[in-house]
């Protein structure tokens, strides 16, 4: 397992190398096809920058992500089928790549071609057979329907622009007895993540979910700064 100074630096590399191929080399890199009717994904103020990838694997953050607490809530075990919408990096794709095994399958989501990228050269050079990237767009993650276990919107919802729309489209992804798993910042300042103003409330989330046909299973806290919405059909 790489030590975490030189997981950063690998990161900010694979970014220098994905800037440098651009949407076209992501898109070969995938070997998908555009979506049905593209068109250009508008950089929103609200998506992560691609030139602080290094940012997000950060050396503590595997302490105050507690992200084997994140995944045993999810039920995420060897063999299971999972989802890692708005993965950036990568860096939890990585964990849930370990965790289901050679008999598992993550799909690794960005909208963001650059990040789709960086995460392709990532599963080759740490030999993750076991993930799948998707290239999606702001609404729709494009997963295969009723296929997953489980979910996970990691530290992203905040950069949805129109949730009920996604969600909907993760439901029909779900077995049904599928789980999805939002964890986000919680309200406030204190600790990394964005400001306040862009930190989601939990209900606000439970609200949205239950318009596109999910309801709330659990709230954990994952203390010291972030939460954890279960969600199901």
């Amino acid at each position: 397992m790489p030590s975490p100074g030189r997981t950063i630096a690998l990161v900010a590399a694979l970014m220098l190398a994905a800037l440098a191929g651009g949407p076209a080399a992501a898109r070969r890199a995938t070997g998908q096809a555009p979506p049905p009717a593209p068109q250009a994904v508008p950089q929103s103020h609200r998506l992560f920058p691609p030139l602080d990838l290094g940012l997000l694997d950060a050396p503590d953050r595997d302490l105050w992500q507690k992200p084997d607490f994140i995944m045993d809530e999810l039920g995420i075990a060897d063999g299971s089928v999972v989802a890692d919408l708005g993965a950036g990096s990568g860096w939890f794709t990585v964990r849930l790549s370990r965790r289901v095994g050679p008999n598992g399958l993550v799909y690794a989501e960005d909208i963001q071609p650059q990040m789709i990228e960086v995460i392709n050269r990532r599963i080759d050079l740490e030999g993750m057979h076991n993930v799948k990237t998707i290239l999606g767009t702001p609404d729709d993650p494009y997963l295969p329907a009723g296929k997953l276990d489980a979910v996970l919107i990691v530290d992203a919802y905040h950069e949805i622009e129109n949730p009920v729309a996604l969600l909907r489209h993760v439901a029909d992804a779900l077995k049904p007895d599928g789980r999805v798993g939002v964890v986000d910042f919680t309200p406030g300042d204190g600790g990394p993540g964005p400001s306040a103003a862009d930190r989601p409330d939990p209900a606000s989330i439970v609200r949205t979910a239950g318009e596109a046909g999910l309801h709330l299973v659990k709230h954990e806290n994952v203390p010291p700064y972030e939460f954890l919405l279960i969600l199901g059909k």
